[in-house]
């Protein structure tokens, strides 16, 4: 009996320093990914240097129609590629957001990140998209707003908190645009 309760017992850890060499190794190879991510980020920014700015409040006559409609600001990609983000000016920070839309354009007044003023003379047109900015969500479940800044053409995602507020913003841009090409 006595046998059988010793066999029961691990045997003693013998080969520390393997052990701690596999676990600095596991610790390099993480580090080295990290740093691989950020020296793409780096280099995305500065492929994408030549940017302007893009407008960050609205002008001093701003009247939007209607409340604004709360949601998610997605992130910025060029245009018919949703997964090349525009990080340059905090246009790839994924943020809490307000979307107002306005006789002069459209307001998206974010949390956390700089404001996003897309002028109606830049804005090209809307749809609704499964995704964005390498984020999915179900068919038509986000708002995306092509226009130009700089002379490049850009896709910005909003994502309404209620469901019943993306068929709301869609009406809304498409108002403007209508407005737009009215005048």
């Amino acid at each position: 009996m006595t046998l059988i309760a010793l066999a029961a017992q691990s045997a003693p850890v013998t080969q520390w320093p393997l052990r701690l060499l596999l676990v600095g190794l596991v610790f390099a190879v993480i580090m080295l990914v990290l740093l691989a991510m950020r020296r793409g980020w780096r280099n995305r920014a500065r492929r994408q240097d030549d940017l302007p700015s893009p407008g960050d409040s609205a002008p001093a006559t701003w009247s939007p129609e209607g409340d604004p409609l709360t949601g998610l600001y997605l992130g910025s990609t060029s245009a018919g590629d949703w997964l090349d983000r525009i990080v340059v000016h905090e246009m790839g920070v994924r943020s809490r957001a307000e979307f107002e839309v306005g006789s002069e354009g459209i307001w998206l007044r974010r949390t956390g990140a700089r404001d996003v003023f897309i002028p109606r003379a830049d804005l090209r047109g809307v749809r609704l998209e499964r995704g964005i900015a390498g984020k999915a969500f179900e068919r038509d479940g986000v708002v995306v707003l092509t226009w130009e800044l700089g002379g490049r053409l850009i896709d910005t995602g909003f994502r309404a908190d209620i469901a019943d507020d993306q068929a709301q913003a869609l009406e809304r841009v498409r108002h403007l645009l209508a407005d737009e090409r009215t005048a």
